[in-house]
């Protein structure tokens, strides 16, 4: 198991995100921030913790490949890659969305070093995946390929096609991501396109399927920690459980929210609501 000390920072790593999200809704305008806000937990333990990258070489041969497949979570990856190092956090803030920027809702590759693929069209990612992964795989390379993909854009073929791929390749290279949130643009998943169970379809194609709180950062770490050889056979997924809007009450669970933007009082009220119950955690360590 990871050390406290581990987990308490990147539980404040993930904060600082939620923080700057917010901050990027309001002062960026319009943000995919429901799903930023399900993915931060996820994102913090992938680029602070499990990701072997670094910003200075991003054509670095050995480097970790990263692919979001649910491209409008661009904000989350934005702020992870400035975590990392790849670009200051002020240029997202100036330039979010404006003519010219690097920084569009969007993620684009040909704009933005360290990216490795532009995003957005859904149901794309894993399959860009599963090619890295094979590359990787044909030419004896010892990197991962990992993917963040939505609940929702695994109602596209595309999806599956890419999983029956990774399983027939035996790549176990390749890890991706399940941002389970339950919600889509417009409604609940189940009731758009029911997708469930969705470990047993992964299961049955043949995947190492994991299953957890997608909130939880000392379980992420565990999977993380845990992760088989990449000499393996099996892909594994992890299936993470997580909440659209998480830590802002009146916007989890809430399709409403899957894009929009703050004013100034109410990005306020949502910092404090987020410190609150960062400092109640804390007392509840032992």
């Amino acid at each position: 198991m990871p050390d406290q000390q581990t987990i308490e920072h990147l539980k404040d790593k993930a904060l600082e995100m939620r923080k700057n999200l917010l901050k990027l809704c309001h002062y960026g305008g319009w943000l995919h921030v429901g799903g930023d806000l399900s993915i931060t937990d996820v994102m913090t333990v992938i680029f602070e913790y499990m990701l072997h990258v670094d910003p200075a070489r991003v054509d670095w041969e050995e480097r970790d490949r990263f692919i979001l497949s649910k491209g409008h979570g661009a904000g989350a990856l934005y702020m992870s890659m400035a975590n990392k190092g790849f670009f200051e956090p002020k240029e997202i803030f100036r330039t979010y969305g404006k003519l010219g920027t690097r920084f569009g809702m969007h993620p684009c590759r040909d704009e933005l070093p360290g990216v490795e693929m532009s995003t957005g069209s859904l149901g794309h990612g894993l399959s860009i995946a599963v090619g890295l992964a094979l590359s990787a795989k044909l030419k004896k390379q010892a990197h991962r390929v990992v993917a963040v993909m939505g609940d929702g854009e695994c109602d596209e073929g595309t999806v599956w096609e890419g999983a029956m791929a990774a399983a027939h390749y035996k790549l176990g290279n390749l890890t991706a991501f399940v941002d389970k949130n339950g919600l889509s643009l417009d409604g609940f998943t189940k009731d758009i396109m029911n997708i469930e169970p969705l470990d047993e379809k992964f299961s049955s194609f043949g995947w190492n399927v994991v299953n957890l709180d997608g909130h939880d950062v000392a379980a992420l770490v565990d999977v993380v920690d845990n992760l088989p050889p990449v000499t393996t056979e099996k892909p594994t997924v992890v299936i993470a459980k997580t909440v659209k809007g998480k830590g802002v009450a009146f916007m989890e669970n809430n399709y409403k929210w899957h894009a929009g933007t703050v004013d100034e009082e109410t990005l306020k009220e949502c910092c404090a609501e987020l410190d609150t119950k960062r400092e109640s955690e804390r007392t509840l360590q032992p």
